[in-house]
């Protein structure tokens, strides 16, 4: 049996098997965007109608939650916010209701503030520069960065999941990237980073959808992958994971799932819920008083005074 061929040795940030005085991601670039311009999705934050505030509306909804699960939402709250102005007007928790079953609802409220920010300090438009989009509430560094690249056309390293695994696997030589974003990471994806604002932003969003369609986390599909002859992963056989275990996501019968039940009771209520409605969607009252209470402490529940509940008004 023949061994693994063993990857070229390269500076951080080369591809391997990267001719000396190449460029850092320089053999990276063409292939990927080049697929990505064959089999990117058509998706609607991706059209050129979207503008600025779809972009950062999906970048929001798009956290953790499939793009499947987003799209039904995402349409119909650009239907009713268009802009963020329309839904700076709103309650809070108006948001939190238009958001309906997509998870991790405290993303509506930081939307809901972003939008608030927007309307007041840049007259309702979505700001372009990164650094006014990173004050913005609710706002982190992934988020400004794809904002600002997606949008805006900006040269920034957007390190999502995927695009994070992509880089493991092709340039680290590695299954999977840590669980938490680390500074050689961001080096790394600042090394690869094309010269060209426009390159750049396409790469940002190829790279992406790469690790999205292809390089997925269980299921690689390396004949389809554009960079497979390069890949440090594949040329080295593809060792196992030896990092620390990787996370698993549970839901049925923790504190998240009584929450949701929660939240999709006040959800549907067209006026303020007593306790003795909540308290018939969960049997166990201690799990389902810490977590009543901790929807209040988030801010997406308002208590009233004789035992009411209700969606924050502001």
């Amino acid at each position: 049996m023949t061994a693994p061929t063993k990857p070229t040795q390269n500076t951080p940030g080369t591809a391997p098997g990267t001719a000396p005085g190449t460029a850092p991601g320089e053999t990276l670039h063409t292939p990927v965007i080049a697929w990505f311009d064959a089999h990117a999705r058509d998706l609607p934050w991706r059209r050129p109608d979207a503008g600025p505030w779809g972009v950062m509306v999906s970048e929001f909804m798009l956290q953790q939650t499939p793009v499947n699960r987003v799209l039904p939402v995402y349409e119909q709250w650009l239907a009713r916010w268009p802009r963020p102005a329309d839904l700076a007007k709103e309650a809070p928790g108006e948001a939190v209701r238009a958001w309906g079953r997509l998870g991790y609802p405290r993303r509506a409220l930081r939307l809901h503030g972003a939008a608030v920010a927007i309307t007041e300090r840049h007259g309702g438009d979505v700001p372009a520069e990164h650094a006014q989009l990173l004050a913005l509430p609710g706002i982190g560094e992934y988020t400004a960065a794809a904002v600002a690249s997606f949008a805006y056309g900006q040269r920034h390293a957007v390190l999502d999941t995927n695009v994070r695994r992509v880089f493991a696997r092709a340039v680290t030589g590695v299954q999977y990237p840590p669980n938490a974003t680390t500074a050689a990471e961001r080096k790394l994806a600042r090394a690869l980073l094309p010269e060209s604002e426009r390159t750049a932003s396409r790469w940002a969003a190829a790279s992406m959808e790469l690790g999205a369609l292809v390089c997925t986390a269980k299921n690689e599909t390396c004949h389809r992958c554009p960079i497979a002859a390069q890949c440090a992963w594949r040329l080295a056989g593809k060792p196992e994971h030896a990092g620390p275990p990787r996370k698993g996501q549970t839901y049925a019968g923790t504190d998240r799932q009584v929450r949701g039940k929660l939240l999709a009771v006040l959800r549907e209520a067209l006026a303020p819920v007593p306790q003795a409605t909540l308290d018939r969607v969960w049997d166990e009252p201690v799990q389902r008083a810490r977590a009543l209470d901790g929807l209040v402490s988030d801010g997406l529940v308002e208590p009233l005074p004789g035992g009411l509940y209700r969606l924050p008004l502001t």
